[in-house]
């Protein structure tokens, strides 16, 4: 096939599993790269590496020169300051459709985005990546785009979810959120296939679209410690977090990682995102325009992500 891709992420959770599932299907990869960054769990793959940054214009240039469409699976999930989150989240998706649009013929865009948008007033987070979709919107002219929005994705070599899943294994989980509160999960590889399919798909109108699990209704946490426990043949116990001391431990979180200058996962603003009562999605609109049907069930994803 010839059909090149830049790819932005490609070393991390979802980026990876993307570049090995376009490479498996016959497409060429260019992905940006760091000085910095570790390659190796992508060993082996026939990718043109460009290094570079998204804060470096003419990397980003070299990156998306002559290529078929553009994946950007880059981005800051973890921060301190809406100034984070909007220097990477949002100015990186600027810089990089603007390389994308310089490009003749005009290549196809696709930004993976989070289900977070849908409620930018939750968080820094949550803001930025509804702003990095208006961005593309606003400024991809006459280049085809399209945004996906999936829920909590997951499988092996997530760092996020991982000690989530692992202590439920030991018999514990510390449900963060709402215990009435409702969410649709996704597993990495159907992503990585959805966006595969949507690359192929050239008829696909511009736009956002939700992914999830084809789950009815989502799951609750106990759907999620029911399966795990099922999986274990062992009860788990469910321990809900109060929410005061959830706020405590991220306003906490927030002032040390200022002191020290780490990037922090847990803060405020996280918490309003665990807090929030629904995160379903519908995939109706994306399955009907390309077809894409997930085929790996939560039971499936998770006796993966275990190794079990």
């Amino acid at each position: 096939m010839d059909f090149t891709i830049a790819l932005t992420g490609a070393t991390g959770f979802i980026g990876s599993m993307v570049a090995q599932q376009l490479v498996a299907g016959g497409f060429k990869i260019q992905a940006l790269t760091r000085k910095t960054s570790d390659i190796s769990r992508l060993a082996g793959l026939d990718i043109c590496w460009v290094e570079g940054a998204l804060e470096d214009f003419d990397s980003l240039r070299r990156l998306v020169g002559g290529v078929d469409a553009v994946v950007h699976c880059a981005g800051a999930v973890r921060g301190a300051t809406q100034n984070h989150f909007n220097r990477i989240n949002v100015d990186g998706v600027a810089r990089l459709v603007r390389a994308a649009v310089e490009q003749h013929p005009l290549p196809r865009f696709l930004l993976i985005s989070s289900l977070a948008a849908r409620e930018p007033g939750l968080s820094y987070y949550a803001g930025s990546k509804q702003r990095a979709e208006n961005v593309l919107a606003d400024q991809a002219g006459n280049m085809s785009w399209v945004a996906l929005r999936p829920p909590a994705v997951y499988g092996p070599g997530d760092r996020e979810m991982l000690p989530v899943w692992r202590w439920m294994a030991r018999g514990f989980a510390f449900v963060l959120g709402s215990g009435k509160a409702r969410f649709s999960m996704l597993y990495v590889d159907d992503l990585a296939a959805a966006i595969r399919i949507c690359l192929l798909n050239e008829h696909l109108p511009n736009g956002v679209f939700e992914l999830d699990d084809g789950h009815p209704r989502g799951y609750s946490w106990q759907n999620v410690i029911d399966t795990v426990a099922q999986l274990h043949a062992k009860s788990v116990r469910s321990i809900q977090m109060p929410v005061t001391v959830l706020r405590m431990l991220a306003r906490l979180n927030l002032a040390v990682s200022r002191v020290l200058g780490y990037a922090p996962m847990l803060t405020p603003g996280k918490i309003r995102e665990l807090r929030h009562p629904n995160w379903v999605c519908d995939n109706t609109a994306f399955t009907d325009a390309t077809g894409w049907r997930p085929e790996v069930s939560l039971e499936t994803g998770l006796r993966r992500t275990l190794e079990l």
